[in-house]
């Protein structure tokens, strides 16, 4: 009988560690497996989740961003003129209704006082429109200015030109000055020559001509003699042609100029073209300067009042100023004008000669139709009146510039009002300007003054 093996051998051992093993191997790969798996389930569950919550964040809108605050400015607690001007560019000035103007501005509003006359510029508004209704008689352009004398405030400013209705025909330095150049002439006489209104002067031919033979220094069988204020207030061409080119002559007549501001702007509140003035050319071109008988002198008129002012103001020219004050929408006050003067082309004593002279042109001269039967107006024959009418074709011979530039002053109050008006008629000549500029005065000093409301209580009481 054989017994029982119960020792395994060695190659039956070393079998089953290899079984072993392998059995090992696979279950720890097993768990790798199922690591992985886990993992990756994890993975999918994490970005499913995080894909979903991106979704429903972006369906929320984003919370909106604070508006960044943007300070206005504040507004200015001064404006200069030159700030002032730029301010009335933006403006239309002519022909306004009202004496007060506004303007918006990144700071605010601002209230703009002047010291327009509204019921004359009322009167001057309504005749331009009747002037623009005419067939016959309509202006080409028509330009008309009122000026305070003693404070330089303009207290009128109204007009129209057809042919350009963005100009405006009371500054335009664009007109032939014709004969209103014959103030200049006139003063430098005085001034510069010691002339009077009675000094002796001598000429031959017509009045209103002005040929090379006229401007002869010789006295013969047809010379007229006149005086100074007789051959300013009749505007007589060969006495200022000489006076101009011989008398004078050319730097004398230049001087004059330049110090009544021609080529020049005053430091104004409104826009002011220069006037100009060229003594450029030959000793007949200077009689024609000095007379007033050329197309190259060239003002406005607004300078034209400016040239009368310093007959009016002892031999001052002020600076023509628009605005009086602004203010802001608070109420402050930002700017305040003041009286200045521009210019000082001659003394008191050649100022009082040169309003005789003007005087002269109302009474017997060159306005004496115009203003015939002044003297017994109720309005008018309260005032003193001097000018000094101009008028001048254009080189086409289209247009005929019409001028006056002159004064009224109350003979009580010594109020006084300087008037400045160019015409340009067409093919007909419609109302002159010397018209326009009477009834400017008259229409002015027909207002009642604070004097006479009191003496009319007075005399009611």
């Amino acid at each position: 009988m054989h017994s029982i093996k119960t020792h395994r051998s060695w190659r039956e051992l070393q079998t089953d560690y290899i079984e072993l093993k392998k059995k090992q191997a696979m279950a720890k790969r097993i768990r790798q497996m199922r690591r992985v798996l886990c993992l990756g389930v994890a993975a999918a569950v994490l970005l499913w989740f995080g894909v979903n919550t991106v979704s429903k964040l972006s369906d929320r809108p984003l919370p909106e961003k604070p508006d960044k605050i943007v300070s206005e400015p504040a507004p200015p607690k001064h404006l200069g003129k030159s700030q002032v001007k730029a301010l009335i560019q933006s403006i239309d000035i002519l022909n306004s209704k009202t004496d007060v103007l506004f303007a918006d501005c990144p700071s605010g509003a601002f209230t703009i006082h002047t010291q327009l006359d509204t019921r004359l510029q009322e009167e001057l508004i309504s005749t331009l429109n009747y002037l623009k209704t005419l067939d016959r008689g309509k202006p080409e352009l028509i330009g008309m200015v009122a000026m305070d004398a003693d404070t330089g405030f303009i207290k009128a400013m109204a007009g129209f030109d057809p042919n350009d209705p963005t100009v405006n025909p009371c500054t335009l330095a664009d007109y032939p000055a014709a004969s209103i150049f014959k103030i200049v002439t006139a003063s430098a006489a005085v001034e510069k020559l010691n002339y009077t209104a009675t000094t002796p002067l001598y000429f031959t031919g017509r009045k209103h001509t002005l040929y090379q033979q006229q401007l002869a220094n010789q006295k013969g069988k047809y010379t007229n003699k006149v005086s100074l204020e007789t051959a300013f207030a009749e505007s007589i061409n060969p006495v200022f042609g000489k006076l101009g080119q011989i008398t004078l002559g050319k730097e004398a007549l230049n001087d004059i100029a330049q110090k009544f501001g021609f080529n020049q702007s005053p430091d104004t509140d409104f826009d002011f073209p220069a006037p100009h003035f060229d003594t450029t050319g030959s000793d007949y071109h200077i009689a024609e300067l000095g007379s007033g008988f050329n197309r190259d002198t060239l003002i406005s008129p607004v300078f034209a009042a400016a040239m009368v002012s310093a007959a009016v103001n002892n031999g001052n020219i002020l600076v023509p100023r628009l605005v009086d004050s602004i203010s802001i929408s608070n109420g402050d006050l930002i700017y305040k004008s003041t009286k200045e003067i521009y210019k000082t082309p001659f003394s008191p004593q050649t100022a009082a000669t040169m309003m005789r002279l003007m005087e002269k042109t109302i009474s017997s001269g060159t306005a004496r139709k115009r203003f015939v039967g002044y003297s017994r107006d109720d309005v008018l024959s309260d005032l003193v009146i001097g000018g000094k009418t101009g008028s001048l074709s254009n080189k086409e011979h289209t247009i005929r510039y019409d001028w006056f530039a002159g004064f009224g002053q109350h003979k009580v109050t010594n109020r006084t009002l300087i008037v400045a008006v160019v015409v340009g008629h067409g093919k007909y000549i419609g109302t002159r300007a010397s018209i326009h500029a009477k009834n400017m005065l008259k229409t002015y000093f027909s207002a009642p003054t604070q004097e006479n409301r009191d003496k009319k209580q007075e005399s009611r009481g």
